[in-house]
């Protein structure tokens, strides 16, 4: 039994049966870890020490007992470097566990190393990360998405069973479709956001990468929940989201967005997405064509609201409090304008000074509160629709993996590697990509993924949806070569 390969259910069946235990699985990661990390470059961090001595101590009758989860190094774990994989954090260990890691701990799960990301979580391709390019395990030539991507890739490459990572405009969503992965986008308000360093604000949001969407729906069962260190986490029910799971889709009245199928979008996945959405028809599902007629203004919209709120955000960052800090400043203006310029890389200082432009005196209305006004008239596609359907089924993203450093120079044709996930962080909606087929690409599958939308706060309903076409297609199942 090849226990790196399992998923969390079968290991916890596994647990059970008392056919392994969770030191056996730990130790099986770590030779994982050691054959594909030199290539992959997942992780920033990992301390095999602590996370033996939890398996040591595991309760596997906890709803996730003894189940390491890889966290992006956005999310603060006590004792645990937090580099957001920026150099002005280099150093820094965080003090405190952000919500959602002392919810992990309280259902057993164990906390497993720091995984790379775009600096700040501002990418697509997690190429702007500080310390390393992390390679896609199915091409190890080619980016695994961003910003979460070491996160898709710890989870393809089989180096931990399940991750949490960072959705602001798709950065949970589109790494796990090109990963081959399942990546959920929690409700805005769903999951605490203590302990999570922000970008964007009214945008941010943790959510789950598995490989199947059980999985998925067992670690949000173990985070959601209102938490009164987040403002913003929303006053609601304790809900078993696996309640939905194991239905079939008779009956499922699913949106197909004609604005999400559009030109530019490469042919090998318009194929597997048209033929995953009539393999939902031919499961029963009702396809109803629906219209989100403001989509063409989402990029520029997210582009106007996320630089911002991060221009913003990242003021905190300035080399007096915590974090690197330039030497010998002359006073304390030189310390600021040092410690910034040599701690941000170029992709994060192009956001800053495009989110404080727009925020400046003069432009204020022309650009931010006109950005605002066309969110709302994109929340309201979304509500209009949800009227209509159950859930929105469309691309996750237009391209398979692309080479690493194709578009490093292009930061435009960067961007719009989100068009299709963006538009759900703007309305607060939530979203799932699951696996839907391959195209094949210089003698290598690289995946395809499919995304179902759900309107906020209802993501039983999706998962039990989403779930239904994974086993329904067996694409989760596949696993890749690296």
């Amino acid at each position: 039994m090849n226990l790196a390969s399992l998923t969390i259910s079968e290991i916890q069946e596994g647990f059970r049966a008392k056919t392994f235990s969770p030191v056996d699985l730990l130790r099986a990661l770590e030779l994982r870890i050691e054959s594909a990390e030199p290539t992959i470059q997942a992780f920033l961090s990992r301390d095999f020490h602590e996370a033996l001595k939890r398996a040591g101590q595991a309760d596997v009758s906890l709803p996730l007992g003894g189940i390491p989860i890889g966290i992006k190094d956005v999310i603060t774990v006590k004792g645990q470097p937090c580099t957001a994989a920026s150099k002005i954090l280099r150093g820094y260990t965080a003090p405190y566990d952000a919500t959602v890691i002392t919810r992990l701990k309280a259902a057993g799960a164990i906390p497993f190393g720091r995984l790379n990301m775009d600096e700040f979580a501002m990418g697509s391709s997690t190429e702007n990360s500080a310390y390393q390019v992390t390679r896609n395990p199915w091409d190890t030539s080619r980016i695994p998405g961003g910003s979460s991507g070491g996160s898709a890739a710890a989870v393809a490459a089989r180096e931990v069973p399940a991750a949490l990572g960072s959705d602001t405009g798709g950065s949970i969503r589109q790494p796990a479709a090109l990963c081959g992965c399942v990546g959920l986008k929690p409700s805005y308000g769903r999951v605490s956001r203590y302990g999570l360093i922000a970008f964007a604000s009214s945008l941010d949001q943790i959510g789950p990468i598995a490989r199947t969407t059980r999985d998925c729906a067992l670690l949000l069962n173990a985070i959601a929940g209102r938490d009164p260190m987040d403002s913003t986490s929303l006053d609601r029910p304790a809900e078993d989201f696996t309640a939905g799971l194991g239905r079939d889709l008779k009956g499922v009245r699913l949106g197909i967005p004609k604005e999400y199928f559009v030109d530019g979008m490469d042919a090998g996945v318009r194929a597997a997405v048209e033929s995953a959405i009539k393999h939902c028809a031919d499961a029963g599902a009702e396809l109803v064509d629906i219209s989100l007629p403001h989509t063409e203004f989402a990029v520029s919209v997210y582009y106007i609201i996320a630089t911002a709120e991060a221009s913003a955000n990242l003021a905190r960052f300035d080399g007096v409090r915590y974090g690197n800090r330039a030497d010998a400043p002359k006073d304390l203006m030189d310390l600021y304008l040092r410690t910034r310029e040599e701690g941000f890389g170029s992709e994060v200082k192009r956001r800053i000074i495009l989110g404080t432009y727009v925020l400046s005196s003069g432009y204020y209305d022309a650009y931010y509160l006109r950005a605002q006004k066309v969110r709302t008239l994109i929340r309201r596609d979304f509500e209009a629709a949800f009227e209509k359907v159950d859930a929105i089924v469309c691309p996750t993203s237009p391209d398979v993996a692309f080479p690493i450093g194709e578009r490093t120079n292009d930061p435009l044709k960067m961007y719009l590697a989100d068009i299709f996930t963006i538009a759900a962080n703007l309305a607060g909606i939530c979203g799932i990509s699951v696996p839907c087929g391959f195209v094949e690409e210089g003698g290598k599958n690289l995946p395809v993924g499919l995304q179902f939308l759900g309107r906020s706060l209802d993501e039983t309903r999706l998962l039990g949806i989403a779930d239904a076409y994974e086993r329904a297609s067996g694409w989760s199942r596949q696993t890749a070569p690296a």
